[in-house]
């Protein structure tokens, strides 16, 4: 009886061996990994500023940088006057470092459709508690033509 239990078993174990090894046969394994980048549409980069048109680290100015004290978060006032000859929006990035001078939080806003010489005033909300001391930066600065103000 132990004999036939036994025998059972290692029928049984070995057919379970077959089934898996025709099924990993069967699994097709990822490509080998190259060190050649991926054919990626090339990305040209930003037109340099004309002689007309300032650069739009010229428009964008932190005027206010503050820690919330009650619960640690940072925030950056930032005015933006558009400088271009034309309707403009504006991506902006802040980011906020500690007195060691590392990011310890980050943040984005946006101004659509600002005509010529017109000014708009937006905050710049950090998330998270961040320690005494803590500054603002921009970084990350795009101005885009776009539609019409009205």
């Amino acid at each position: 009886m132990v004999t036939l239990v036994v025998g059972g078993g290692l029928v049984v174990a070995g057919a379970l061996a077959a089934l898996v090894y025709a099924l990993l046969d069967s699994v097709a394994l990822p490509p080998e990994r190259t060190d050649v980048p991926y054919d990626a549409a090339p990305v040209e980069p930003a037109p340099e500023p004309t002689a007309s048109e300032p650069d739009v680290k010229e428009d964008v100015t932190i005027t206010a940088c503050t820690r919330d004290p009650q619960i640690g978060w940072q925030s950056a006032e930032v005015k933006v006057v558009n400088g271009s000859s034309g309707v403009a929006s504006y991506h902006i990035g802040v980011e906020f470092l500690d007195k060691d001078g590392v990011r310890v939080a980050d943040s984005v806003t946006g101004v659509v459709d600002l005509a010529p010489g017109r000014s708009a005033v937006k905050k710049v909300q950090g998330l998270g508690e961040v320690p005494r001391g803590t500054t603002c930066r921009l970084r990350d600065l795009t101005r885009m033509p776009s539609g019409s103000a009205g």
